[in-house]
């Protein structure tokens, strides 16, 4: 079945919501079939839908929870809600913040108007699903980065009516807990959330508290129109516990640095509109947004930021017969008040630093779909980006420095349905990364870098074969000037350089198995091999941070009323930590398990329990040039621990 990605207005934007009273129009792209949705079709490339009931047995405190079986993806915690998030080894030594993916929320960026962002904000339990668009994928809404791009999406009014409530907590003292409340009429919808949590953690000075509230309300005077306001604010609070040294996460792991009193405080609230029409053969979508940030950051200073972000987007899509056609464009404006000071025990001493920063990103983009029959479709596309950066700064010195980008990468795909059941796809895309503040603003001056681009070809199969699922991908990328980051020391934070040339090849691979009426296997593989290509100074070397290869799976047994599901998390190689490849770390293997059992029709307990061998090993390295045994460097695995919860719909249905 070939893709109608213009067969409503809702399939024009990732994870649009459709009220029920409309015709059934939506497409969903991904792998999987969430409940009640009709059948997905696909992507040329490789994709991925993981919904909210995939990881509701799970303490979900972060992004690495919810799409830890989500092919390709690598989301590794560092402590708390920070994880290493990429995808084909996209922003490969930024661990912190967040780069090389365009992160979504109901279809509108997230991402900073340098394209910098926190995926903190982005909490996977108040989600009805991720949608997940690896590489070129991401075309479908003008992304451009190598990773390509997550879009994460609310539930309705229609999609979660009636009053729910979870609540779970345990080890390190953990609480946390979530209400929310959707309703829904002829013509209007609306659906609110919130939720907060605390935690010790599980090291020391990595206590964390958060307040989250998110909401939308929706109005369809008629079939063809529809328009939803979203509303969403956090408060949140993470002491730093500081990287440690390699012995340290061998022995002592739950150590942590009190140095400076290190913090990431965020406060925020993000405000959007989308709109769709349908127009015979013509659907228009469009909408603003505006985000406002205050950040509070103690590190080798205290960092002090006051951002403004808004934009507008828009997108047309035409359909005639067996030909597609889909444009659109993507603007974003933002101010940052920089500020930084002398780090005092984490409270603010004199000035050091003060600049004004502005930064304009714009994708034009646009793609046409051609049927050729026999389950044929050629797909090409393309996305201009134009992009300026630039920072007046007022302390030390008066200095300005700007930086003004464009680029161009276009997309060849091809799609094949060879059956009802069964995809193949090839494609043949270049990807853009333009550098954000945190590369051009570093330490000490306004640095000149170049953007970071990419020629990426990759082949692939998704469906079923019997009652088993795949979806597998391989790939190989060229990259041009990768932006790669190295740690000055252990209280500075990474300086930026380009590379020359870099490959990024590897597998993306996933499988689910019925393998009795009670019993489940779901599994996935990544191999990762990227690396210098004839590096003036660093040859051939594999690339740090990332192992090359990692494997998790789970065994689901039980009937649907209740289940266990042990798990493995298997690196067998450790990474990298120089790019001198002068040590990696060792390999790992983690041990877990999820259970849960319906109380009634209506409630449902359920628990988590993570590393039950208590294995200390470094899950995740910030990369150095040279490495020495006092470079406090690793971020250790998680430490064994036990959460359980309840979750219950007090009205609406059932669970």
């Amino acid at each position: 079945m070939l893709i109608t990605l213009l067969a409503g207005a809702a399939a024009l934007v990732p994870g649009a919501s459709v009220d029920e009273t409309a015709p059934p129009s939506i497409v969903v792209t991904g792998t999987r079939l969430p409940e009640g949705a009709s059948e997905l079709t696909g992507r040329p490339g490789g994709t991925d839908l993981v919904t909210a009931e995939e990881y509701r047995n799970k303490a979900a405190v972060s992004l690495r929870d919810a799409l830890a079986f989500s092919s390709g993806v690598y989301a590794q915690p560092r402590f708390g809600q920070e994880v290493r998030l990429s995808i084909r080894g996209s922003g490969i030594s930024r661990g912190y913040h967040m780069r090389g993916l365009t992160l979504l929320q109901d279809g509108i960026p997230i991402n900073l108007a340098d394209d910098n962002g926190d995926f903190q904000e982005l909490d996977p339990t108040i989600l009805d699903r991720l949608e997940v668009y690896r590489g070129a994928s991401a075309f479908r809404f003008g992304g451009t980065t190598l990773g390509g791009a997550i879009n994460g999406v609310t539930p309705t009014g229609r999609t979660s009516p009636g009053v729910r409530v979870r609540a779970d907590g345990g080890s390190f003292d953990t609480v946390r807990g979530l209400v929310s409340v959707g309703v829904a009429g002829k013509e209007v919808d609306g659906w609110l959330a919130v939720n907060g949590d605390r935690s010790d953690g599980d090291r020391a000075h990595a206590r964390r508290a958060g307040l989250r509230f998110n909401g939308n309300l929706g109005w369809q005077p008629a079939a063809t129109v529809q328009t939803r306001f979203y509303v969403g604010a956090n408060r949140l609070r993470q002491e730093l516990p500081g990287a440690l040294t390699y012995d340290i996460v061998r022995s002592r792991p739950e150590t942590g640095s009190l140095v400076g009193d290190q913090a990431r405080d965020i406060d925020s609230l993000r405000v959007q509109n989308r709109t769709t029409v349908r127009l015979g053969s013509v659907d228009l979508e469009g909408g603003v947004f505006a985000n406002w940030k205050r950040l509070h950051h103690p590190i080798f200073q205290v960092v002090e930021q006051d951002s403004v972000d808004r934009g507008l987007f828009g997108r047309i899509g035409w359909t005639r017969g067996v030909l597609q056609l889909l444009g659109g464009v993507t603007a974003r404006f933002g101010t940052v008040d920089s500020k930084r000071f002398v780090n005092l025990d984490g409270k603010s001493g004199a000035r050091t630093f003060v600049a004004d920063q502005t930064a304009r990103t714009i994708d034009v983009y646009g793609e046409g779909r051609l049927g050729l029959g026999a389950g044929l479709t050629a797909i090409a596309g393309g996305v201009y980006t134009d992009g300026k950066r630039r920072q007046e700064q007022r302390i030390p010195i008066a200095v300005t420095g700007s930086a003004r980008f464009e680029q161009f990468s276009p997309r060849l795909g091809l799609l094949w349905e060879t059956g009802k059941r069964m995809q193949l796809f090839a494609n043949l895309s270049r990807s853009h990364e333009l550098p954000g503040f945190i590369e051009l603003a570093q330490v000490a001056a306004f640095v000149p870098l170049r953007a970071q681009h990419a020629w990426t070809a990759d082949v692939g199969a998704r469906g079923s074969i019997g009652d088993v699922r795949l979806d597998v991908s391989l790939y190989r990328a060229r990259v041009r000037d990768e932006l790669l980051q190295f740690t000055v020391s252990a209280d500075i934070p990474a300086s930026t350089f380009n590379a020359g040339r870099t490959i990024h090849q590897g597998i993306e691979a996933g499988l689910e198995a019925p393998l009795a009426s009670w019993a489940r296997l779901r599994a996935t593989y990544q191999f990762n091999d990227f690396r210098f290509d004839r590096d003036r100074q660093y040859g051939d070397n594999r690339l740090p941070v990332i192992p090359k290869h990692l494997l998790r799976t789970d065994l689901r047994f039980g009937p649907e009323k209740w289940g266990v599901a042990p798990s493995v998390e298997w690196v067998p190689q450790g990474a990298f930590a120089d790019y001198r490849n002068s040590f990696r770390t060792g390999g790992y293997a983690l041990l877990g398990l999820t259970g849960s059992m319906a109380i009634d029709g209506r409630s449902e307990v359920f628990a988590d329990l993570r590393n039950l061998a208590n294995r200390k090993a470094a899950g995740d390295v910030g990369a150095v040039i040279s490495w020495n045994p006092g470079s406090a460097i690793f971020y250790p695995v998680e430490r064994r621990a036990v959460f359980l919860g309840l979750r219950t719909r007090l009205s609406g249905g059932a669970r």
